[in-house]
């Protein structure tokens, strides 16, 4: 599909999906394990389920180790899948290499976070673009055609004029520009979805504002979907259409952005929101009813906690959530807003005593809002 056919496709057209998607890492198996028979793996990702649609970025939140990464190099396809399926127009997809990886890579382009170490530091740009091209079919006939392509790309970066750029080193560039090539490198193969890990953590604050910016700009103008991918809550809130946080390898929330950062149902969402520096927070003035749980450590993927994997930090965990996986359950103050915490389940909440609500109603308590203990900051 040509960048024209792509931006004339309509806005929110299902382009790639993930369902149930699961990855788990086996872990070198021990003398004891030889003869116990145990085979250990690392859970980095659970039961995973989006959809990335044109037009619209879908940002996936959570901290470091939560298998946020992992999840974007599945959809790349560098990693093999566990279980689940990717649709990349509603087709499923499974490619290992060769030709049908170069199709698959065509549509969708990945973006590293750290832009340094996704470009040779022995190549200037014009190779990194021109391979890009070329690979893919899209520098023209004739050298003149090429050069042309090379100019088109810097000019959609921001990276002006082209001639200043395209033949210097990775080291004679700024953080922001080598994330500009790279983005430019992603937009030779005229793709269908961008997946963008965590594209601005590498890059000095004063410039974050700017990539972004850019790559708003190029959702709209050539109508791609760009699955964000993020620790910061806030620049989700600003950046993204809808999103979903993700804790210990499993999604705990997911809605519109500004419902979820403005009213975050689940008690981990809560937690990274209260966990964002404000300088309006009076220091010292903290919610007696927070416990520490856990001590603010993430459990272990390789032997995750049964039940709500969030249950041995959650202040506000019953019986329930060290035995039953909840599933998602719709929160009811939006279209679309879901929450993977038994707060949210009648028949739940009623038996625990916290709260009463009729059955399918909305009206279940809000859990109060979370503070990070002292240890956890």
């Amino acid at each position: 599909m040509t960048l024209s056919e792509s931006a004339a496709a309509p806005v929110g057209e299902v382009v790639l999906e993930a369902v149930g998607l699961t990855k788990h890492f086996p872990v070198r198996r021990r003398l004891r394990d030889l003869f116990s028979g145990t085979k250990a793996a690392v859970h980095a990702v659970d039961d995973v389920s989006f959809t990335l649609r044109r037009g619209r970025v879908t940002a996936l939140v959570g901290e470091s180790g939560s298998g946020k990464s992992t999840v974007a190099r599945l959809l790349a396809q560098l990693y093999p899948r566990t279980g689940g399926d990717i649709l990349l127009h509603g087709k499923s997809t499974t490619v290992k290499g060769g030709r049908g990886f170069r199709s698959y890579v065509k549509r969708v382009q990945l973006i590293f976070q750290d832009p340094f170490g996704s470009l040779n530091p022995v190549h200037t740009v014009r190779y990194h673009l021109t391979r890009s091209l070329k690979i893919h079919g899209n520098a023209g006939r004739t050298a003149a055609d090429l050069e042309a392509a090379l100019a088109n790309l810097l000019t959609r970066v921001s990276l002006t004029p082209p001639e200043r750029y395209v033949d210097k080193f990775p080291h004679e560039l700024s953080g922001g520009q080598r994330q500009r090539v790279a983005i430019a490198r992603a937009l030779g193969a005229d793709p269908e979805a961008l997946l963008a890990d965590e594209p601005v953590s590498m890059l000095d604050v004063s410039i974050r504002l700017g990539i972004l910016n850019l790559l708003r700009d190029l959702k709209e103008r050539l109508n791609l979907a760009i699955l964000y991918i993020t620790h910061d809550i806030a620049s989700a809130r600003y950046f993204a259409d809808e999103t979903m946080v993700m804790y210990a390898g499993r999604m705990v929330e997911g809605g519109d952005s500004e419902t979820v950062t403005q009213n975050p149902a689940h008690p981990y969402t809560r937690l990274l929101i209260e966990s964002a520096p404000d300088p309006d927070r009076i220091e010292g003035i903290a919610d007696p009813t927070v416990m520490d749980r856990g001590n603010g450590e993430p459990p272990s993927l390789i032997r995750p906690p049964a039940g709500c994997r969030f249950n041995p930090r959650c202040p506000h965990a019953m019986p329930r959530c060290k035995v039953d996986l909840p599933p998602r359950l719709e929160i009811g103050d939006r279209e679309g807003h879901w929450a993977a915490c038994w707060l949210y389940d009648a028949e739940t909440v009623a038996k625990e005593g916290i709260g009463s609500a009729a059955e399918g109603s909305s009206d279940i308590p809000t859990p109060p809002a979370l503070t990070l203990t002292e240890e956890a900051r």
